[in-house]
């Protein structure tokens, strides 16, 4: 399931692009974008921040 995305959004942005959008694409593009969200908060926290900033990612 997609969570984080917008899909509708994700899928015009492939369309453009001229690409046709498989069935697992964006529950892979998902879990990506999850695990850098992860790596960023790890970052932000091991530098004793509360905010994660553009420098996380």
């Amino acid at each position: 399931m997609v969570d984080l995305l917008v899909q509708s959004k994700v899928r015009q942005y492939i369309k453009d692009a001229g690409l046709n959008t498989g069935g697992d694409a964006l529950e892979a593009l998902d879990a990506k974008v999850a695990d850098m969200l992860k790596a960023a908060a790890a970052r932000a926290k091991g530098n004793d921040r509360k905010t994660l900033m553009a420098k996380d990612v």
